[in-house]
């Protein structure tokens, strides 16, 4: 999580020094995600198709850097922008599709 953090964006970073307390109870929010019985691929899925369903162009790709680096193919992220389509509507899984191919090209350019 520490390079996750570090990766936040600089909104992120003012947001929790100047409300430390929010920022300890994202962290212990955060810690809970490993106590269940899904594994990192699958917990990287539901949360990107969450943020799909909720139209959160910055957590999908926030969730397409964090599902790649986890060790999520391309064809996996790319199945759950698929399943969106019949719940949400084609024209919002073109834009998450979309927010994801924007994302995967700024992951390729990332060292």
């Amino acid at each position: 999580m520490g390079s996750e953090k570090a990766r936040a964006p600089k909104a992120f970073h003012r947001f929790v020094e100047r409300f430390p307390e929010l920022g300890e109870a994202w962290d212990r929010a955060r810690d809970a995600e490993g106590a269940g019985p899904l594994d990192e691929k699958t917990v990287r899925l539901v949360k990107l198709g969450i943020a799909i369903g909720a139209a959160r162009s910055g957590s999908v790709s926030s969730g397409v850097r964090k599902g790649l680096a986890a060790g999520l193919r391309l064809e996996e992220i790319e199945h759950v922008v698929a399943c969106a389509a019949s719940t949400l509507g084609f024209p919002a899984a073109v834009a998450a599709f979309g927010w994801v191919c924007d994302a995967v090209e700024k992951a390729k350019r990332r060292p």
